[in-house]
């Protein structure tokens, strides 16, 4: 399958912004004092919601790399192709009106 280059770079966002997304999402996580997270703030005691959303977010990590690494592999595949399929320049003489 063959990708357009429009839809190569909608997947490198989207990984790009999936990383940004679930990488706020654990700093708040992490941050939690409402004692979702953890137990009475204490960071050595977390709930089961801590390691549910924590799940979430790795798998997150994981599919929006997964995602971003084949659109830039399409990417470079595009711009492998449009570079050996460039004819090469041919030697022409300048006419005399153009000097």
């Amino acid at each position: 399958m063959k990708l357009s280059r429009r839809v190569s770079w909608f997947l490198v966002a989207f990984g790009v912004w999936s990383w940004i997304v679930w990488i706020t999402f654990v700093k708040n996580l992490w941050k939690d004092t409402s004692g979702l997270a953890f137990h009475h703030g204490d960071h050595g005691s977390p709930t089961a919601y801590f390691w549910i959303h924590l799940t979430l977010a790795v798998v997150s990590f994981l599919l929006g790399t997964a995602i971003a690494a084949l659109g830039a592999r399409s990417l470079r595949t595009l711009h492998h192709e449009s570079r050996t399929a460039m004819p090469p320049a041919v030697d022409r003489p300048v006419p005399e009106h153009q000097r």
